[in-house]
């Protein structure tokens, strides 16, 4: 058996190629007609999740990772958002997670803002990560403990120390709501479909911070979140705690991420926000 360490390198070595491979099928794919439907949203504990659109592309890029990544690691547990969940990957040491087109949305409009995003799990803590936007043909990756390279560079989180003028990847709307127990100063906003592709960003320094206080899937979070801490960031829930992965239910409460100093400041801010608890599963 591979010691921990080689391990890792060797199942980052695997998802490169894999995300690779399933972004050079989609460059393809996608110039010949596919279908588009739309996926009825789902409950979860926080209540029913949005619909969202789906196509044949990434349906055929979900099979087309499966194949290789779990042909080669059979004894993994495999989590997708688009492979109907299988609970035997709680009792897997390693788990695989993956989402073949992070950005559907972006995908449809030809924007070269969605990614292939594919981590591996173990004991709820990502161990090796790939995520990479085909057309700007950017690969993200990452093993624990060997850093974070964006097509062979390594990267680092910025060290911004003030919120003022951060550059914060989301919508005006959502900062200048009213709702808020403080206002936001002043912040250098942009947008991007994916939120692998986000986090990514926020790895390279390129962006300096992010948060969602909404629930997030694993499959968009377990990858970035340690190339951001490879890169020397700092990602939890919006009060401070660790994430955790491959849970009975796949999603995360809320989300904050950026470089520390930047971190401590949104957790403070954001100090008096109260986020509902999950509500009580009703039985039938």
């Amino acid at each position: 058996m591979l010691a921990p360490d080689t391990r890792d390198q060797a199942d980052a070595k695997l998802l490169r190629h894999a995300v690779r491979e399933a972004g050079a099928f989609i460059l393809e794919r996608m110039k010949r007609p596919y279908r588009t439907t739309q996926k009825p949203g789902t409950p979860t504990p926080w209540g029913q999740t949005e619909p969202s659109p789906v196509t044949d592309v990434d349906l055929e890029t979900d099979a087309l990772l499966t194949e290789h990544l779990r042909s080669a690691r059979p004894d993994y547990g495999w989590l997708s958002e688009e492979t109907a969940d299988d609970p035997a990957r709680l009792a897997c040491q390693r788990v695989f997670i993956a989402d073949p087109i992070d950005g559907t949305t972006a995908f449809l409009k030809a924007k070269p803002e969605f990614t292939v995003v594919a981590a591996v799990v173990e004991n709820g803590t990502p161990r090796a990560a790939a995520i990479f936007n085909p057309m700007t043909d950017e690969l993200f990756e990452a093993a624990r403990g060997h850093g974070v390279r964006r097509n062979g560079v390594a990267l680092s989180v910025s060290h911004v120390d003030m919120l003022e003028g951060a550059r914060m990847l989301g919508a005006a709307e959502f900062f200048a709501h009213p709702g808020w127990p403080k206002p936001w100063p002043a912040l250098n906003l942009t947008k991007r479909a994916s939120l692998a592709y986000r986090l990514a960003l926020i790895s390279a320094g390129e962006q300096d911070g992010y948060l969602a206080l909404t629930p997030k899937h694993e499959w968009d979070i377990a990858a970035g979140a340690l190339l951001i801490e490879e890169a020397g960031g700092r990602i939890t829930t919006h009060d401070g705690e660790p994430l955790a992965f491959n849970q009975p239910i796949p999603q995360l409460r809320s989300i904050v991420c950026a470089g520390p100093a930047l971190h401590a400041l949104i957790l403070d801010h954001i100090k008096d926000v109260r986020i509902p608890a999950p509500k009580t599963p009703q039985k039938s």
